[in-house]
């Protein structure tokens, strides 16, 4: 774990690469490091993304890349990547993505920086997933941010029919995972694309639109073959996110709980900024809101910008006001 590892990518017809160390794992997730050139914080971030897809829309090419763009401000940066998991995984929980791998990367990437604070950025489901760490971190968690995180599942726009369904138990999936236990990536990918069917077709007449605009057709071909690699899927996680996320809003409602532990979200003291998308599809900006009051943060921002679910993360750039926001939060290197 000593030598840089490079990751190479091919992307919009040109060959990137980029370095990054891995510092630390766990079963099948990695700790990377990307370190800046000129390193100008003392406040290290740390990045987690989604359980459904990998992480690497966050470093999809040196154009279209949020870590970069990070780094190029003068951070470090530390992505948690769960990995791709196998059958002898099926018994891992949301408890133990949380405490075991979150928490301890959490840990590893503060001894490994040697900073006295860090900075949790959650991106999608990574933004739940930070949110509920955030809530019972034992560590210095110094400032949150969140893109389009669902938090609030009460009015969720995307699949109201199948929500409806498994609330009133005309659709029950409870025997269907406990007899598989584990959802490969072809049970993930399928159960995506009826999960989002209206989304993915408003992204195709948005391709047929600008089919004559080549940069755009190769920069969503190298996004759509990214929304269509999915990752396996533990069924005790799968479970937990169903009915205590989706259909009971546990998290939002203080009624979450993590190895016997209450999530409670007035438990977050951290610095907080919320980033949604006007046109985000998936989660849109009333799923992320709620946390700005339930909180307890002193210093908070809920912000919005104009894009889609994944535009932020393959901007290439970050916007001024985060820009901003975190430079001043950030305990610059005098």
């Amino acid at each position: 774990m000593k030598n840089n590892h490079p990751r190479s990518f091919q992307t919009m017809n040109q060959t990137e690469t980029i370095q990054r160390q891995p510092v630390w794992k766990k079963n099948k997730s990695t700790l990377w490091h990307y370190q800046p050139k000129h390193r100008k914080y003392k406040t290290p971030l740390f990045l987690i993304y989604s359980l459904i897809n990998k992480p690497y829309i966050l470093d999809l090419s040196q154009e279209m890349s949020m870590i970069n763009a990070f780094t190029r401000e003068g951070y470090d940066v530390y992505l948690l990547d769960f990995g791709v998991l196998g059958y002898e995984d099926k018994e891992l929980t949301l408890d133990d993505y949380i405490k075991k791998h979150i928490q301890k990367g959490v840990r590893r990437a503060l001894l490994h920086s040697k900073a006295d604070q860090i900075t949790i950025l959650g991106y999608c489901l990574g933004g739940t997933l930070a949110t509920i760490y955030a809530a019972i971190a034992e560590e210095p968690v110094k400032n949150v941010v969140l893109f389009a995180p669902p938090l609030d599942f009460e009015d969720s726009i995307v699949m109201k029919e199948w929500k409806l369904a498994l609330q009133n138990k005309t659709l029950q999936v409870d025997e269907f995972i406990e007899a598989y236990e584990f959802f490969p990536t072809s049970a993930v990918r399928s159960c995506m694309k009826l999960f989002t069917a209206p989304v993915t077709a408003s992204s195709y007449l948005s391709l047929l639109k600008r089919a004559d605009d080549e940069t755009y057709v190769k920069k969503w071909s190298s996004i759509n073959n990214w929304s269509n690699d999915h990752v396996p899927f533990s069924g005790a996680v799968l479970k937990k996110i169903i009915y205590d996320l989706y259909i009971n809003n546990k998290l939002i409602n203080d009624q979450l709980f993590i190895e016997g532990e209450r999530v409670q979200l007035s438990n977050i003291h951290a610095n907080l900024l919320i980033i949604s998308a006007l046109d985000d599809e998936l989660v849109p900006p009333k799923m992320s809101k709620p946390l700005i009051e339930k909180s307890s943060s002193k210093d908070k921002l809920f912000k919005t910008v104009r894009g889609g679910h994944v535009t932020i993360a393959v901007k290439g750039s970050l916007p001024q006001f985060l820009i901003t926001w975190l430079h001043e939060r950030s305990s610059p290197i005098n």
